[in-house]
């Protein structure tokens, strides 16, 4: 290594020494060499091209996707003292001209430049005429059809840098390739020679959770999940620039300093985000994928993808952006199939070789999620790199699993290979194992096979559950070249000579958790709500009713008891936020109920609704707004009904839901006018006296009477409103 090198790393950047392979790169780009860099986010690959375009003569050209990526860099290298421009679509024709005229002066040692600037004649001509000293390629993977982030104009860029001088090294870098991307670029920028670095994917710092997506739960969780996060820096990720806006908002609401991120928001809005995120006056960033490439953020404590990925380039990219200072960092994704199939139909308009692409994709990501193994296992095989042992650092490792002996299925994958000659996929092996009939089978022939229905004793989710931890494991393995298709691996032959018995683990079946709704298992929340607290606010509920003259059910009803119970409000706030409860009924009844609550919090040591109420910004849907201006204005219920698009069912559903909230509702004009003052005065002593207000308990109490349904629900709606609100 040469002297100035060591200086300058020292004296401009502030290192004392290198990282990992950047001294043999960095070697290796001064000497001229074609250099291909595979590092992960937060290894130090800008410095493997900014310290020698410091020391060799020339101005080093890089091509970056991203506009704030350029911006950001190119603010640290001016801090740095170093001479750094980038050229790009947001410059005026006065400041390009500047740069141009720095550039073609020899003053400009780092010239950042869009890949889409590139392409113009206008900016080949003025760098034809400067002295170039090499060519850095950011985001490399953006070349390849198969990598997580495919730009078609990164396709020219080869054809483009021969324009400007076929002497001009090249050194391409990225912090996401499997081999087959890697393969891709190499092959695309005619560099298949070019040296070789590749760092380890494992980040051992970071800790890999996958969450079930759960209606309604899901927010719950992640509002409760930052709240235990206090003060420290995280971001969220999401597909839509619509859903970021509502996390944003949802996260604002609760109290949480967060701001949202994505390509719809103006540029200057975007980069103070960015600015007031890197200074620490933003907690929590929700953004889609445009936030954070290249954000050199060193203390993310916490990822959390809101939505999945679109592959798993994508996911380990982003979660990369956790514990870039080597300290622990967790990565949270909350996962259902759903998103994928939606995601499947987000590409249904795309080319059909693209569109096939990004189908295995999204089942190498789904696979991911559902995979019961180690998640650092899954993703470094899936990346090329081979962990032997768990990690023990993973929701994986940390829980106990069901497991099965794959040794007999291991035997049957490895015969249906070897018969098929190595030239098919997952899926149609699988196919074969279990006898499956298709067109297929037919025309290869594969239904004669020895191999045929051997597994048939197993179905189709176990099967493609032991090929891939076969394939994890090292018994088989993934063709580079043809992309799914299945060979055979150096253990291959040895395990079907002598084999023994291999444990295997069950994939999670997401949907079933949903199901059983034992999301809430994972938090302190718990399963069900705290029956002693229940109980004493049924007490409670009692003697409120009895000073009232009034039967429980008007002052609160069991579902809003329960919800108490299980997130413990001790704020007229929080309690408003119950359902069947809202405002006006904190006032009339609330007072005893929030003090009994705040003592039984004190005395248990509790964990309150502040950390897991969900509060939303609005206060009524437009609905709800509507029928009370149109009940205010004596409107007849059908008329109501008919005017909001509903049935009369549908539209007694929104009123009840108005009254049990504590908003009071006058609809005597609309009972006088279906039913007389005996019935009323029947129905008023029913309700008065009754344990429950239920419908079909009171349509059996009142059997003799002949009610009709309507007429009941009208009334209850009337009785409520008069005596609870």
């Amino acid at each position: 290594m040469d002297k100035t090198v060591k200086e300058n790393l020292k004296k401009i950047f502030g290192f004392n020494q290198f990282r990992g392979n950047q001294e043999s790169i960095v070697d290796n780009i001064l000497a001229g060499k074609n250099t291909f860099v595979i590092m992960p986010t937060g290894a130090g690959k800008s410095l493997c091209y900014q310290l020698p375009a410091v020391i060799k003569e020339g101005t080093a050209i890089v091509i970056s996707p991203l506009i704030a990526l350029m911006k950001n860099q190119v603010d640290q290298l001016n801090a740095f003292g170093i001479s750094a421009y980038f050229l790009n679509s947001t410059l005026s024709k006065s400041e390009s001209n500047k740069v141009k005229k720095e550039t073609l002066a020899g003053n400009t040692k780092l010239l950042y430049v869009a890949p889409e600037s590139l392409t113009k004649e206008e900016n080949i001509n003025f760098l034809k005429q400067a002295q170039l000293s090499f060519v850095a390629i950011d985001e490399a993977h953006c070349i390849s059809e198969w990598g997580h982030d495919f730009r078609p104009e990164y396709r020219k860029i080869k054809s483009i840098i021969a324009e400007l001088g076929s002497h001009l090294p090249i050194i391409a870098l990225t912090a996401t390739a499997t081999p087959k991307v890697q393969q891709d670029i190499q092959k695309n920028l005619q560099m298949e020679e070019a040296d070789l670095f590749k760092s380890s994917f494992n980040r051992t710092n970071l800790f890999y959770e996958v969450r079930p997506k759960v209606k309604n739960e899901t927010k719950k969780h992640l509002i409760k999940y930052i709240k235990s996060q206090k003060g420290k820096s995280g971001i969220i990720y999401c597909l839509s620039r619509k859903k970021v806006e509502e996390i944003a908002e949802l996260l604002k609401v609760n109290g949480i300093n967060a701001a949202p991120y994505h390509a719809g928001l103006d540029s200057n809005i975007r980069i103070k985000t960015q600015d007031n995120f890197l200074n620490e006056e933003l907690d929590v960033i929700v953004a889609t994928i445009a936030f954070g490439m290249g954000i050199d953020k060193p203390d993310v404590r916490y990822v959390i993808h809101y939505d999945v990925p679109k592959s798993l380039e994508g996911y380990y990219q982003e979660t990369g952006r956790a514990g870039r200072d080597g300290l622990d960092g967790h990565c949270l994704m909350f996962y259902r199939y759903d998103d994928i199939i939606k995601l499947e139909k987000f590409n249904k308009d795309k080319p059909v070789n693209e569109r096939e692409n990004a189908k295995v994709l999204l089942q190498e990501m789904a696979a991911y999620a559902e995979s019961s193994v180690c998640r650092r296992r899954v993703l470094l095989h899936y990346f090329g790199e081979r962990l032997d042992t768990d990690c023990g650092f993973c929701d994986n490792c940390k829980k106990t699993k069901e497991i099965f002996n794959g040794e007999q299925m291991i035997l049957q994958a490895i015969e249906a290979v070897e018969e098929t000659k190595q030239r098919f996929n997952l899926d149609h092996i699988v196919n074969i194992l279990r006898g499956v009939q298709n067109e297929y089978m037919v025309s290869y022939k594969h239904d004669q096979l020895k191999v045929f229905g051997k597994g048939i004793d197993h179905e189709e989710k176990k099967w493609k559950t032991a090929l891939r931890q076969a394939m994890i494991f090292g018994y088989l393995d993934k063709d580079i070249e043809n992309y799914g298709v299945i060979k055979l691996s150096k253990k291959s032959k040895a395990f079907a000579e002598s084999p023994y018995p291999v444990t295997m683990s069950k994939d999670h079946d997401f949907e079933q958790i949903a199901e059983e709704n034992t999301a809430n298992e994972l938090n302190s929340i718990g399963k069900a709500y705290d029956e002693k607290l229940f109980e004493l606010l049924k007490a409670e509920r009692k003697k409120v009713a009895k000073s009232k003259n009034l039967p429980p059910y008007v002052i609160f009803q069991d579902p809003s008891l329960e919800e108490m119970a299980t997130i413990y409000p001790t704020t007229k706030e929080e309690l408003a936020q119950i359902n069947g409860v809202g405002m006006g009924k904190v006032v009339k009844f609330g007072a005893p109920f929030l003090k009994l609550i705040e003592n039984y919090v004190d005395a248990n040591d509790i964990v309150t609704a502040a950390d897991v109420v969900v509060k939303t910004s609005g206060t009524r849907s437009k609905v709800k707004i509507s029928i009370i201006q149109q009940v205010d204005r004596k409107i007849d219920l059908d008329e109501i009904a008919v005017n909001l698009k509903l049935s009369l069912t549908e539209l007694l559903h929104e009123i009840e839901q108005i009254i049990y909230s504590g908003t009071k509702l006058n609809i005597n004009y609309y009972i006088e006018n279906i039913m007389d003052e005996d019935r009323e005065d029947a129905l008023y002593d029913y309700f008065m006296t009754a344990e429950t207000d239920n419908i079909k308990s009171a349509l059996a109490e009142l059997e003799q009477e002949d009610f009709g349904e309507e007429e009941i629900r009208v009334y209850r709606i009337k009785f409520i409103s008069e005596h609870a609100n």
